[in-house]
């Protein structure tokens, strides 16, 4: 089971034209640690640039609310942030997964001035 998310969240990356490094916020459902550790260790990212604001094993498991969740604050994420590319995977039951990607664009920001 840890390994799905990885495998799901390199279709969503690919589909989006996207490698990780253009990533600047990930979200999981995780409701074990190992699926993170397995995540970090199968694409280089930094675990503690991971969830920033919390995780599943905080909120709870249901994946559907948790999920949404997690999107919703990927998305406040990416808007204080200015913008950017997020990306959230997690497991479902035994070895299945899902992911996607998102982009937010912060039109404050579009001629390159900050307010």
């Amino acid at each position: 089971m840890p390994a799905a998310p990885v495998k799901a969240a390199k279709r969503a990356l690919d589909a989006a034209g996207l490698s990780i490094d253009k990533i600047d916020v990930i979200k999981s459902h995780n409701p074990f640690v190992v699926n993170d550790i397995v995540f970090a260790r199968e694409t280089g990212v930094d675990p503690k640039k991971m969830n920033n604001f919390g995780c599943s094993l905080v909120f709870g498991h249901p994946q559907g609310p948790t999920g949404m969740r997690l999107i919703i604050e990927m998305i406040e994420e990416l808007a204080m942030r200015g913008g950017g590319n997020g990306l959230f995977h997690g497991c479902a039951a035994g070895d299945t997964a899902m992911s996607l990607v998102i982009s937010v664009q912060d039109k404050r920001n579009q001629n390159g001035s900050k307010s």
